[in-house]
């Protein structure tokens, strides 16, 4: 039987999100802006990414710049593999691409087969919308919904996003549409 209600949830070491839909898969994932890599962002981009965003990322001369696209490649991707239910080692960020596009879309992509791969990712869909806003300018949240209204004649509905600061048990407030969220694309 399929459950009309779908969730998902994410953290960071002081936020935790949660996404609820119903009637489509969804996945949330949220990072914090300055998080620290023990790496090189272009050498974890070529361990992850495809070829494609390695080389959009190494077209970003400031590092800082670098460092927030990273991430919020990384929180999009999340959100995706999330969406389909197959998580990080079941969906790896190096068999799809993800472009934010200058009409403020995201837009996915599979990457080609690899040779020697046995992994199809026949799982992978292109039919997905996504919403990535910044939290209190501290966090990059991404949202990534099943799009089942693709082709169909009245279009894509928009992506009902809706943003509250709960403290448990002392405070529960509507911040969408405050400062406290910019929704980038």
């Amino acid at each position: 039987m399929e459950w009309p209600l779908h969730f998902n949830i994410s953290h960071t070491s002081s936020l935790i999100a949660c996404g609820i839909a119903m009637d489509a898969p969804i996945g949330i994932d949220v990072e914090e802006k300055k998080r620290k890599t023990t790496k090189s962002i272009l050498s974890l981009a070529r361990r992850y990414f495809t070829p494609s965003e390695v080389d959009s990322l190494a077209k970003i001369a400031d590092s800082d710049a670098q460092q927030k696209e990273f991430i919020k490649l990384w929180t999009l991707k999340e959100a995706y593999v999330k969406a389909l239910g197959r998580g990080f080692s079941g969906a790896p960020f190096n068999r799809f691409s993800i472009q934010l596009k200058t009409n403020s879309r995201i837009q996915i992509t599979k990457a080609p087969k690899v040779c020697n791969d046995s992994d199809s990712g026949d799982y992978l869909s292109e039919n997905w919308r996504f919403a990535l806003t910044e939290l209190n300018s501290s966090y990059y949240m991404a949202v990534c919904i099943e799009d089942n209204s693709r082709g169909s004649e009245n279009g894509s509905v928009p992506l009902g996003l809706k943003v509250w600061k709960t403290v448990p048990f002392i405070e529960d407030t509507l911040v969408s549409g405050t400062d406290a969220v910019k929704l980038i694309t």
